[in-house]
């Protein structure tokens, strides 16, 4: 009788787990939108972008700049989706902008997350700069590191400036869930300088043979689990 008591409590403990994921989804929001809808007292929203074999999922946004207050706000940062061949993601649209001889730096973070038997294993980075004629010692730099959001191990690290906006993919280790960090740092120069559209994308695949292997071990182990269960419920 308390094996069947704790059987009984283990299902409904997974039952409310279920529940709670699905109202953790209920803040979906689509594109296109605005960034001050993903952070703050927004937060817990997150959207969705389709790629061309799977649905990616956007969330945990951060957003801060330096000076505190430095245009633009949250409000003022478009989102729309990104989509080149292979690649699906997000664009980020704002005046992200310094004056002459001004020095401002822009903060940008989330997390995405494949599906599950998916594994995101590169990242796309591009950017419309915004250079007034004749502006010279000018600094315009998107620098990002994407990491593990379970363990926090590097993945990758990604640049570009407007000497380096080639478009090229940037391959690692294949995950599920990653966290990118974004530092967008900008130098007026002499004539002021800026980026305006920031795209983001990101492709995936189904996990090599041997990945696939160790999840059937977990599987195996899960089903081993539920017979053992059922035998002590009935005893």
């Amino acid at each position: 009788m308390k094996n069947r008591f704790l059987f009984l409590a283990l299902a409904a403990g997974l039952l409310v787990s279920g529940l709670v994921a699905q109202d953790a989804r209920a803040g979906l929001v689509p594109l296109p939108s605005t960034l001050d809808q993903f952070v703050g007292a927004n937060s817990a929203n997150f959207t969705t972008v389709a790629a061309p074999n799977e649905v990616e999922t956007f969330n945990n946004f951060t957003y801060s700049t330096d000076p505190v207050g430095t245009p633009p706000s949250a409000a003022n940062v478009t989102m729309t989706e990104f989509h080149a061949g292979i690649e699906a993601g997000i664009t980020f649209s704002g005046g992200f902008f310094a004056l002459p001889g001004q020095l401002n730096d822009y903060h940008l973070g989330f997390d995405v997350t494949a599906p599950a038997g998916f594994v995101i294993n590169d990242a796309l980075l591009t950017g419309v700069f915004n250079i007034p004629a004749g502006s010279t010692g000018f600094i315009v730099n998107v620098g990002e590191t994407i990491s593990d959001a379970n363990s926090g191990l590097v993945l990758a690290q990604l640049s570009i400036d407007p000497g380096s906006n080639t478009g090229t993919p940037v391959f690692f280790t294949g995950t599920n869930h990653i966290h990118v960090q974004k530092d967008i740092l900008i130098f007026g120069g002499t004539g002021g300088a800026g980026i305006s559209v920031i795209n983001q994308g990101f492709s995936s695949a189904v996990p090599e043979p041997s990945s696939w292997a160790l999840l059937g071990i977990g599987m195996t182990g899960f089903l081993a689990f539920r017979r053992f269960f059922r035998k002590t419920a009935v005893a």
